[in-house]
């Protein structure tokens, strides 16, 4: 309860002011002739005067506030090594029962860490969470800032003061002191990369709180696969020359070797991801004799920019002879050697479009083609009635490769193409527009060359239920085998075309090995704090899948079916950094936010970040726990202004005056009766004096 006395003047205060002078000037000159009644006319006056101002008490009645301390709790990934949890903890609450037994505190606790928007943190960022918690608070009711964390704290600001005005920073330190602790750093990496070619990586060991300068061993992986290990020596730098092994993204991880006695190896750790760029596809197309559908291949090739194709259409064999001079021929003479003996290892694919032998193509060429197809190339053909023929190429040496054998027969009657089972489950063949119903909703063909028992993966039929599309993987290479030559029919839009361009197009790049395409895979991919794990393979079911996070903790997870052939599963990303997943087979890799996360970069504790802030604004920087590990929590004690805040064992709160206006009552001195009767009292006095 507060008195107070105001002004409410009846008339504005100049005028008031000039009537007081006129008043004072008519007295004066009786008060220096001590004229008799002189005095009690001057008391009549201020009187009147205070009666024409209108004064008035005020009774205000305030609720007191109290005063604001934060709590902030680091919860960042880092509190999470050695016991940093435990202790922080203990501390918490601790803290928490020593602020409630104190009276007008209010005890806000603020949790830093864990997810922001759905993505992990990543860094401790403890001013701005007490901005934030403490925005709706006036800068002089806040009594103290306390902040529980291991001092690795990346958003002190220069100018502390904008964030905790007056207030004390008492900061309480996890960890123990002289921690060591290894780190690795890439300090440079490319973002992209042509596939093939060669890229550098430089990095660092480092080595914290130990003066060791003895080698050090660094493995290096590729997408989970070592490739190579290297010593060396703890703060030099390094450099390391990567190949770009295949389109998509490459990722090149670092590890060192443990350190004895150091406080985690999970920063021992660094990963690069670079997205590999394949250079133009180099395409060698041969040609038979000329058909309806020759120009379907070239077409769709060269519409791809990424592709170089190379096209030889056959067009005058040996055995024909009608007497034109070689020297008036305007035909380019087929540079057999250079292409199927010299520079065969420089195509990626190779297809052969209604091709017979006809003897341009020496047998050894095709020893050759069957060599460059076990030592990883890749193999078209787009057979015809060629195939069926006493010419087909399943009578050369390339018969070793071809995944099934011609009966001689063609099969010349309308059909339907299907996708089997099998191909449903195919990349190749999986999803394709219009195959989703029974009969699919494409155009028929009328051609069919007839196979006697495939041995590859019969993923499209036709006629009869034969095999039309076959695919066969031969050692390190691959083979297609397509039993028609009218997939020309559904380029022209016969009876409403089909889906050529997806159907070719995939079958080259399954050829030219895109990661797309491969029919067993696991992925994983991250979208913000999620992390989705995929599977495609050939099989009915899958076994589940493990992932290890960035920390090393592991989890088994159950994908579910997405579709013929493919399996998924979404889970919370809970830690930022390079996640891993594995089946036991296959392995997979996704990176939760920054590739080189600054939340494992120096993972000590330590007092030198805060330790400026907290004397500066006289609070208090100590560690939790004292030399054998136990607790030592501090005491708290509310001070009041002018005072210090902090001392050897204790913390201090600065308290307050703070309060909330709740009514006010008030009370006129000159009003009513009661200023009528002193008034005419007054005035009733001085005509007494003037009568004696």
């Amino acid at each position: 309860m507060n008195w107070s006395l105001t002004f409410a003047p009846l008339i504005p205060l100049p005028i008031l002011a000039v009537l007081a002078a006129v008043g004072i000037l008519a007295i004066a000159p009786l008060l220096v002739r001590r004229t008799r009644g002189a005095l009690l006319r001057l008391l009549a006056l201020a009187a009147l005067v205070a009666a024409l101002a209108g004064p008035v008490l005020l009774e205000e009645q305030r609720q007191s506030l109290p005063t604001i301390v934060a709590m902030v709790v680091d919860k960042t990934a880092s509190q999470s090594l050695s016991d940093r949890t435990a202790l922080t903890d203990a501390m918490r609450a601790e803290l928490a029962k020593r602020f409630g037994e104190l009276r007008n505190i209010e005890l806000r606790t603020v949790e830093v860490g864990g997810t922001s928007g759905g993505v992990p943190v990543d860094g401790t960022e403890l001013f701005k969470a007490v901005q934030t918690e403490l925005a709706d608070v006036a800068p002089e009711r806040i009594g103290a800032v306390v902040m529980l964390t291991d001092g690795q704290v990346h958003d002190v600001p220069a100018n502390p003061s904008e964030t905790l005005g007056s207030a004390p920073l008492h900061a309480l330190i996890s960890g123990r002191a002289n921690e060591i602790d290894r780190q690795l750093a890439i300090r440079s990496a490319p973002r992209f990369g042509i596939v093939g070619e060669k890229q550098v990586i430089d990095y660092t060991v480092i080595d914290s709180g130990t003066n060791s300068s003895a080698p050090v061993k660094v493995t290096i992986s590729r997408d989970g696969e070592p490739i190579a290990t290297e010593m060396v020596i703890p703060g030099a730098d390094n450099r390391f020359e990567i190949e770009i092994a295949h389109a998509g993204q490459n990722i090149y991880e670092f590890e060192a070797e443990p350190l004895a006695g150091e406080l985690t190896p999970v920063n021992n750790r660094a990963a690069a991801v670079v997205d590999g760029i394949r250079e133009n596809l180099r395409v060698l197309l041969v040609s038979g004799e000329p058909h309806a559908g020759e120009r379907i291949w070239r077409n769709l090739l060269k519409s791809d920019a990424s592709v170089d194709l190379v096209h030889f259409t056959i067009l005058r064999p040996p055995e024909k002879q009608d007497g034109t001079p070689i020297d008036e021929l305007s035909l380019i003479a087929f540079p057999t050697r250079e292409l199927f003996s010299v520079k065969i290892n420089q195509f990626d694919l190779i297809i052969f479009d209604r091709y017979a032998q006809q003897g341009v193509l020496p047998i050894l060429y095709f020893d050759n083609i069957a060599r460059y197809v076990r030592d990883g190339g890749a193999l078209l053909v787009a057979s015809g009635p060629d195939y069926a023929s006493d010419s087909s190429l399943y009578t050369t040496p390339l018969a070793e490769v071809l995944p099934a054998a011609p009966t001689g027969r063609v099969i010349e009657k309308p059909f339907t193409p299907e996708v089997t089972d099998l191909g449903k489950r195919h990349p190749v063949t999986r999803g394709l527009e219009g195959g989703d119903t029974t009969p699919p909703h494409w155009s028929r063909w009328f051609r069919q060359v007839e196979t006697d028992k495939p041995t590859g993966e019969v993923i499209m039929k036709g006629a009869d239920g034969d095999p039309l599309l076959v695919l066969q993987r031969e050692d390190k290479g691959r083979v297609a085998l397509l039993l028609s030559d009218q997939v020309w029919l559904w380029a022209r839009g016969y009876e409403g075309g089909g889906p050529h361009v997806d159907l070719l197009r995939r079958l080259a790049h399954w050829l030219m090995k895109e990661p797309d395409l491969e029919e067993e895979a696991l992925r994983a991919s991250a979208n913000g704090g999620m992390l989705r794990i995929e599977r495609q393979t050939m099989q009915d079911t899958v076994a589940p899948v493990t992932t290890i996070s960035p920390s090393g903790k592991r989890s088994t997870v159950t994908l579910n079916a997405d579709g013929p052939g493919r399996f998924r599963a979404d889970l919370a990303a809970s830690e930022i950094g390079l996640w891993r997943v594995e089946d036991g087979e296959h392995r997979a890799f996704a990176l939760v936010g920054p590739a080189n996360p600054r939340e494992f970069q120096d993972v000590r504790s330590t007092l030198d970040k805060l330790q400026p802030v907290a004397e500066a604004s006289g609070g208090q920087i100590a560690r939790m726990a004292d030399a054998d590990g136990k607790l030592d929590a501090p005491r708290v004690v509310p001070v009041h202004s002018g005072r210090a805040v902090s001392g050897r064992d204790w913390i201090g709160v600065r308290m307050t005056e703070a309060s909330l206006l709740t009514g006010v009552d008030r009370i006129p001195l000159f009003s009513g009766f009661l200023g009528l009767a002193i008034l005419l009292g007054l005035a009733a006095a001085t005509w007494y004096r003037e009568g004696r």
